[in-house]
């Protein structure tokens, strides 16, 4: 088993021989326990592999969505974002509202259970990504970040608006939503609704191609209400005072 790289078969023996024994299970019940720690060894490491390769900067999942808080996300639309038929469907997303509401909490814990169903992920912010294009143009090495761009099933821009595109960068937007149209989904999580985007992208011509591309195929989810930050201060404060 070690020397065929069988490591999860490998783990799991000792144990189900035990119990095999103590069962009194046929050979055929032992080697297909075997073979399903195998398949599951294999399939966790493939798991870390995606996880490790999209970059997230949380470790979110939709179980721990707080739901106590006065934010208008239901538990409907959680379950349409964690059940990826807009992944499978190849749709753009939209989680739109203002800071501290979790849409970053939200499009990570879909980034990571894309990643556990199989899916590649990449997860960028939009300062990181328009570094890596200002050092992509500056090495001559923008087709292939473009190209690397591409390929994930899903691509996820945190905090699209933060700061205005000029009309080089909004190209450069416009021609990711074109390349990633056919089978691949786009996440963007944003303050602004899509009506507003012309105010952070410097040509209009473009800001009116890439609203045209999302507002008819997206799904957009628009959370309102107050920071969890404080929510979460507010609870610590509550604490300390129990205490």
């Amino acid at each position: 088993m070690a020397e065929m790289k069988l490591l999860g078969m490998l783990a799991a023996f000792d144990t189900a021989l035990s119990e095999a024994i103590r069962d009194q299970t046929s050979h055929s019940e032992l080697l297909d326990t075997l073979l399903q720690a195998e398949a599951d060894y294999r399939q966790e490491r493939k798991t870390g592999y995606r996880i490790k390769a999209a970059r997230f900067t949380l470790r979110p999942a939709f179980e721990d969505v707080d739901f106590t808080a006065s934010r208008s996300i239901t538990r409907t639309q959680i379950k349409e974002l964690y059940s990826l038929q807009w992944l499978s469907d190849a749709r753009p997303v939209l989680l739109i509202g203002p800071t501290g509401v979790g849409k970053t909490f939200l499009a990570q814990a879909a980034g990571l259970h894309a990643c556990a169903c199989g899916k590649s992920v990449l997860y960028l912010t939009l300062t990181t990504w328009l570094e890596n294009l200002a050092l992509a143009r500056s090495s001559g090495t923008y087709l292939r970040y473009r190209d690397k761009l591409a390929k994930p099933d899903l691509v996820i821009l945190d905090d699209m608006g933060m700061r205005k595109l000029s009309a080089t960068e909004a190209q450069d937007l416009c021609e990711l939503l074109e390349e990633r149209s056919i089978g691949k989904s786009t996440l963007f999580t944003t303050q602004l609704p899509l009506d507003h985007w012309s105010e952070v992208i410097g040509d209009p011509v473009i800001a009116d191609a890439i609203r045209d591309r999302l507002q008819h195929s997206a799904l957009a989810i628009h959370i309102t209400g107050e920071s969890y930050r404080g929510v979460k201060a507010r609870k610590l404060a509550n604490r300390k005072k129990d205490s």
